[in-house]
């Protein structure tokens, strides 16, 4: 069952006033916003794009700089095409700073979202196309606003409104899965500033996939089935017996407001409509100290480029954080489906466009999950055995974007080491094709429909503080013994350790199984090496990304497995602040250009995860989890095994085989 709390995270803790990092509530935002109208700046015209925290810079001590608990409220006027910033001081009610951003578009407002579709269907161009296609029912038709990625220079700021480029789906009943039925070669340009359709393209026509790709049970083992369903779905399966994860005394994590405390383990909680999920202030307590591992971490980017030529396909390069915003994105999660267990929940709060509040319940799913084995050892010569079961503790959000799903999880593990998993599922992004034919750029999942070739590059700023301020960043390979003298039988090995002293971007070598890790050269342990973590990648994968593509420069990240660079707060994404509707280079290439020193400083890690996605036909109608992510792990931060004062378990009854009665010793 769901822990029930007295304390809602949204608001704070009931005896004390909101910790400098914690997020907005709801009461702060509307405050905040309330500000921006009655400033002098404000026009009718102007809308909320986001309301968030402004987060404290951090100090060369560790320690937050005290400042006035502020917000930080993008806004966007319509009529004048112009974006601002503004900084509002939450305790005296003022405004601290109002900065205009010409020449930037916004991420989308929470209103496009939801008016674009009605607008189209409207159209009489959008219409005469559709009947083109042998399509009469307009209602049954589903429009998803794709941002408008980038096709030249009439995008640009000075010769363009802000823009999306709809992408037209049809249903074959009312609530059916619309993704089976992708219109092809119709795309459409929608003014976002006057909410009207500007252009409809037609680059002919191709017939609907004649197969329904329904997976609900409403759909596919109820009254309603439209089309024709695959003949091998029959019915739930058999013999899926319960499974009931119970904490008889409960989690063993507490929590007060955002501040989360498990084990050795303490951190904050955040929450912003950008980033999404945020974890603040990471320690871990060696023998009674707190040490800390990251300030900071966070979803720093994400662009999913198409590897298809298609009109339809070729400039699909969303930014799903930079172009629409992740937290916004959030679901609400529910338990036993998305979360199973002892469950702890934080609601999230973020703005519409009016600045009024909206609350968005357990946006974030925090609970406890056995991991299997942490150690054992069986001593064959006394029969001794020594077992110590691994523990996680699970924070995690989930996002839908159209049609995908990406779950964020976060994994704290009792030897200390870090996790980050992304779970991709949801639904294809679908194209048609005449069926008997097969596609160039993509697989086929079902007769007349495929999935185009595309990646997922996620990028995350780690916001590095191993034990204490001063770390610095080395490149490790394992090469072969360069020294014939000491190599004889031509089995050896070593590891060859590179400083990384600059800013920049650096890649991965499979040939030396390279890793990188974060040191602290002014911490040393027992055995006189600096105190390190080790990063290490999950199944990297190169960038399909080619110089020459409008997506080249808008995505620099992707080129690189890992960019570092000095602390900035300042620099926070790695595309740009606003990378909507633009063609030039912004974010990281821009942080690191300057080419800082940042041995022995203060470091910010910026790996890239991508996942490769070549479709398979077990991928549709909707998609089982694809995993990738990486890991960060003690590599010389303790003196030995940290997990190894984890108590033993008691040995457990049972009833199946080897179970009390069946020589079972345990009772």
């Amino acid at each position: 069952m769901a822990i029930d709390t007295e304390i809602s995270p949204v608001t704070g803790s009931a005896s004390s006033a909101p910790h400098p990092l914690d997020p907005l509530t709801g009461a702060e935002i509307e405050a905040a916003a309330a500000v921006v109208k009655a400033a002098d700046g404000a026009t009718d015209s102007m809308s909320f794009v986001m309301i968030s925290l402004h987060e404290p810079p951090k100090k060369a001590d560790l320690t937050l700089e005290a400042l006035p608990r502020s917000a930080f409220c993008v806004a966007y006027d319509t009529a004048a095409k112009l974006l601002v910033e503004v900084v509002v001081d939450l305790e005296a009610s003022v405004v601290s700073s109002w900065t205009p951003v010409p020449g930037r578009f916004p991420s989308y407002l929470m209103e496009h979202m939801e008016g674009v579709e009605e607008q189209v269907v409207k159209d009489e161009r959008w219409q005469a196309a559709m009947r083109l296609r042998g399509v009469e029912d307009f209602s049954l038709a589903m429009v998803d606003p794709w941002p408008a990625g980038y096709y030249g220079p009439q995008d640009a700021y000075a010769d363009s409104p802000l823009i999306c480029r709809p992408l037209t789906f049809m249903r074959a009943a009312p609530g059916e899965h619309g993704y089976a039925r992708p219109v092809e070669g119709l795309i459409v340009t929608f003014n976002m500033d006057t909410m009207e359709v500007m252009e409809v393209e037609d680059h002919g026509v191709v017939p609907l996939p004649p197969m329904a790709g329904n997976y609900s049970e409403r759909f596919m083992w109820g009254e309603d089935k439209p089309g024709e369903n695959r003949p091998d779905f029959s019915g739930f399966r058999d013999g899926v017996k319960p499974i009931e994860i119970t904490q008889p005394e409960g989690p063993s994590f507490s929590v007060d407001g955002w501040k989360v405390e498990w084990q050795k383990w303490s951190l904050r909680v955040g929450f912003n409509p950008r980033e999404g999920l945020v974890l603040h202030q990471l320690t871990y307590t060696d023998r009674g100290e707190e040490r800390p591992i990251m300030h900071r971490a966070a979803l720093a980017e994400m662009v999913v480029p198409y590897g298809d030529t298609a009109p339809t396909h070729w400039n699909k390069n969303v930014f799903d954080m930079g172009e629409v915003g992740m937290g916004f994105s959030a679901n609400s999660l529910t338990l036993g489906c998305d979360c199973l267990g002892e469950i702890f929940y934080f609601d999230a709060v973020f703005n519409d466009a009016q600045g009024r509040a909206v609350e968005l319940p357990n946006a974030i799913c925090m609970h406890e999950e056995d991991y299997g084995i942490s150690w054992k050892h069986t001593d064959f010569r006394t029969g001794e055995v020594e077992v110590r079961r691994s523990r996680r503790l699970v924070i995690s959000t989930i996002a839908t974007v159209g049609n995908y799903e990406y779950g964020f999880f976060w994994y704290l593990y009792n030897d200390a080491s870090i996790e980050l998993e992304i779970k991709l599922t949801g639904v294809l992004t679908t194209g048609s094709i005449a069926v008997g034919e097969k596609p160039r750029h993509g697989n086929l999942v079902a007769p007349g429909i495929y999935g185009p070739h595309h990646q997922h590059a996620f990028s995350f700023r780690l916001d590095m503080t191993i034990d204490g301020p001063g770390n610095s960043l080395v490149q490790v390979d394992s090469v072969p013994e360069p020294d014939p003298a000491l190599n004889p039988h031509h089995n050896a090995w070593i590891t060859k350790e590179t400083v990384v002293d600059t800013e920049g971007g650096y890649d991965w070598d499979y040939s030396t199984a390279r890793y990188w890790k974060v040191v602290n050269p002014s911490k040393v342990n027992e055995l006189g090496s600096p105190v390190a973590y080790k990063f290490i990648p999950r199944d990297p994968v190169p960038s399909m990304v080619q110089e020459g593509s409008y997506i080249y420069d808008r995505a620099r990240f992707v080129q690189h497995a890992v960019w570092a660079s000095a602390y900035d707060p300042t620099e926070q994404y790695s595309a740009g602040k606003y990378p909507y509707q633009t063609s030039d280079v912004q974010g990281l290439p821009d942080y690191v250009a300057g080419g800082d020193d940042i041995a022995d400083g203060d470091l910010v890690l910026w790996p890239t995860v991508t996942a490769h996605h070549i479709v398979r036909p077990e991928d549709w109608p909707v998609m089982p989890c694809a995993y990738v992510g990486f890991h960060l792990k003690p590599m010389g931060f303790f003196d030995g095994n940290p997990a190894l004062d984890l108590p033993p378990s008691p040995a457990a009854c049972h009833t199946g085989k080897g179970g009390c009665g069946d020589g079972c010793s345990c009772c």
